[in-house]
């Protein structure tokens, strides 16, 4: 039951030795294609009014203050953290050191 089954040995014959191909390198040479034009401003230009500005830099200015906050509450569990491990860290050195004298 545990013991492996091999596929039986490969029967097809040895591949006959062919001589090597010289490789002989060919240029390339692109095809004379006109580019088409490009597109004519057919859109109408983006106009940013005092309203529109105002709105922008206020969702700027808000994005900003979210991801600082996200990043501060970040920095601050990771200084939290380490700092009450350093504290355990002191207390089991401690303990430790009171228990072999």
């Amino acid at each position: 039951m545990f013991t492996p089954k091999y596929p039986p040995q490969d029967t097809a014959p040895a591949p006959a030795p062919t001589a090597p191909t010289v490789y002989s390198p060919v240029p390339y040479v692109p095809a004379h294609t006109p580019v088409p034009p490009a597109p004519s401003g057919n859109r109408p230009a983006v106009q940013l009014t005092a309203g529109s500005t105002l709105a922008l830099v206020a969702g700027g200015s808000a994005v900003v203050l979210v991801v600082g906050a996200v990043l501060v509450s970040m920095l601050l569990a990771v200084a939290i953290t380490a700092a009450s491990v350093a504290v355990c860290a002191v207390v089991v050195r401690s303990i430790l050191k009171e228990n072999k004298a």
